[in-house]
């Protein structure tokens, strides 16, 4: 365990050292995906704002519903949940071919590849950057007032980019040797998206089954938004929920390191 934890100083001191080439990978990377079409990276934008657009029409103009148990609107409730969400689906497919996408830079002696998870949910976090800025100026345009509470925004976003770094190296490791990862994450993403309460109020769960939502992590991560945005609730206002959520985000962690270092050795032979 002592060698793993060394392993582990070794790579923030790596990322550290070399921040400027993660930046511009990460940069290249965001360009890679659009580059060649006519109106490039507004592509990377359009899809998600598109969705949140119908929703907001759908929901405001047609069926006129209102959200939770407050008197919050209920689009803002809803994409106060999705919004984290595409971000953790998005990192997480990306992710889980940060490797088999980049075999030219895992061929190269001197690249730490244990970076290019990294790469792939900083690409995806300039979407997130965006659609975040989206979701504080909604609930500006709403009559909401900036809180206090707003500065745990960062607590979920940092906690979101963890979860997501173990569950890609865990992911990325496995997908050199097993194609079908790719396929059976498209699959956890689909039922995820309806297993988090993203479209549904977790209220409505009886209170002896909530252990069975605090298994999902994004569970965790799509009320602590709203925590931060609608109830007004600090994260430490809730220490089983938190307590819940570090268990398996540090587990996470660990584990995608140690799969992510037994099969490093090996990704050259197979790619």
């Amino acid at each position: 365990m002592l060698n793993y934890f060394k392993e582990f100083i070794k790579f923030i001191t790596h990322i550290a050292e070399n921040n400027k080439l993660i930046i511009t990978l990460v940069a290249n990377d965001f360009k890679k995906q659009y580059l060649g079409s006519y109106f490039g990276l507004f592509w990377a934008f359009a899809q998600p704002l598109t969705y949140i657009i119908v929703i907001w029409f759908v929901f405001t103009i047609g069926f006129r519903q209102s959200g939770s148990h407050t008197e919050t609107p209920f689009f803002l409730w809803l994409i106060s949940g999705m919004i984290p969400w595409f971000f953790f689906a998005s990192g997480l497919s990306s992710g889980a071919n940060a490797i088999v996408g980049n075999s030219f830079l895992v061929k190269k002696v001197a690249f730490r590849v244990s970076i290019l998870p990294i790469v792939q949910i900083g690409s995806a976090f300039i979407i997130h950057g965006a659609l975040v800025l989206f979701l504080v100026l909604a609930f500006l345009l709403y009559g909401f007032t900036p809180s206090i509470y707003w500065l745990q925004l960062f607590y979920y976003l940092f906690l979101s980019i963890f979860l997501l770094l173990g569950l890609s190296w865990l992911t990325s490791s496995i997908r050199v040797f097993v194609k079908d990862v790719s396929n059976f994450i498209s699959v956890v993403i689909q039922v995820g998206f309806w297993a988090t309460p993203i479209f549904w109020q977790s209220s409505k769960i009886p209170e002896k089954y909530h252990f069975i939502l605090s298994l999902n992590p994004m569970y965790y991560i799509v009320e602590g938004f709203r925590d931060t945005f609608i109830n007004h609730v600090w994260f430490w206002q809730k220490p089983a929920d938190t307590l819940f959520f570090m268990s398996i985000s540090i587990f996470t962690f660990i584990l995608g390191a140690i799969v992510f270092r037994r099969l490093r050795p090996h990704f050259g032979d197979v790619l």
